[in-house]
């Protein structure tokens, strides 16, 4: 009876061993599963991460490539006062000798011969009476014009600094910039002969700088009576 009793155990347990075994391996292997699973997911969630860092990465190079481009572009463009200043100064042309020799300068602006006449040579400080010497140059301005431009319209355009009106008869410098233009017409029409019906006078006072009105010099370039011939 023992005798048996051991061999049916033995047996049993021989036939139980694979079925052990099999579920170690495959519990194992099931652990093995799960393990890749997890680090292939791991690997995803890292790239999904690597994902979004270079597309930050993209925008933020774009952003500065954008930044770069428009400080390049501002950096190559002129300041409005020397926009407007080159636009305002006329191109050099032929030499007058007649009109060098007064110091009145000239040139092309727009397609237009502008003549701008100094107040240095012209006009006191903050007055808008006639010099000599600026009688002179306007009496070489007339023959000029009279010459080469017998047919054309005239702008007499008085111009300022920006410097306040303080010790003169005149409230702004608008209103010195129209008494100058206005002196200088009259003299051109009374004594030189130009015809009044071709005359226009303007006054823009300060508001039509050639330079930045911040020294002296520039402040003196502003000062001015220019006259642009309109040619019909």
């Amino acid at each position: 009876m023992n005798v048996m009793s051991w061999g049916r155990r033995g047996l049993l347990g021989t036939l139980l061993l694979p079925l052990v075994a099999g579920c170690v391996t495959s519990r194992a292997h099931n652990s093995m599963l799960a393990e890749k699973d997890d680090q292939i997911q791991q690997l995803r969630d890292e790239r999904t991460e690597l994902k979004g860092q270079v597309q930050s990465m993209k925008a933020q190079l774009d952003t500065a490539n954008g930044e770069l481009t428009n400080a390049s572009a501002r950096m190559s463009e002129p300041s409005s006062t020397e926009s407007r200043s080159a636009a305002a100064t006329p191109k050099t042309v032929e030499k007058i000798p007649e009109l060098d020799d007064v110091g009145v300068s000239y040139g092309m602006r727009d397609g237009n011969m502008v003549i701008s006449i100094p107040s240095s040579i012209t006009f006191p400080s903050g007055e808008a009476t006639l010099s000599k010497d600026g009688e002179k140059a306007l009496k070489q301005v007339a023959a000029t014009l009279k010459k080469k431009y017998g047919s054309a319209i005239y702008s007499i355009e008085g111009n300022t600094d920006s410097d306040p009106i303080k010790k003169s008869k005149f409230t702004s410098n608008r209103d010195l910039s129209i008494a100058r233009a206005r002196a200088v017409h009259t003299f051109l029409v009374v004594e030189c002969g130009v015809p009044d019906s071709k005359c226009i006078v303007v006054g823009k006072g300060e508001y039509d700088p050639i330079a930045k009105n911040d020294s002296d010099k520039d402040k003196a370039r502003n000062r001015r009576v220019e006259i642009v011939v309109h040619s019909r």
